[in-house]
């Protein structure tokens, strides 16, 4: 008499288990890298946000520095917040301008920049 050849359905079970263990992991890592990927996109983005306004804080007249310490930017379709302030160095002649960036609707900051720049 010949024993049936093949797989017990204890042994299938267990390969089955195995298998769906790897599946639900790549899901997860396939969702940590999309989280990933759209966090890093806000960062890039805000930060080109908040490189322009420092060039333009750069750029203005002292008067215009002094004047607008807010506004709002749009960029890769999204509203942007931004700040911007101004202090004093050890130089009477040298401010440092520190530039925020948040996301429209949030108070939490996505990028910063700051820049040194003259007061006349």
């Amino acid at each position: 008499m010949r024993r049936a050849e093949g797989f017990s359905l204890i042994e299938m079970l267990v390969a089955l288990s195995v298998f769906a263990l790897a599946v639900i992991a790549l899901l997860h890592l396939s969702g940590e890298n999309t989280r990933s990927a759209v966090l890093i996109e806000e960062h890039v983005l805000a930060g080109v946000v908040a490189d322009n306004r420092a060039v333009e804080a750069m750029l203005d007249s002292p008067a215009q520095l002094a004047a607008a310490g807010a506004g709002s930017a749009t960029l890769g379709d999204r509203q942007w917040r931004w700040t911007r302030t101004v202090a004093a160095t050890d130089m009477d002649t040298i401010v440092r301008v520190d530039v925020a960036v948040l996301p429209a609707g949030e108070e939490r900051v996505a990028a910063q920049a700051s820049v040194f720049r003259s007061v006349h």
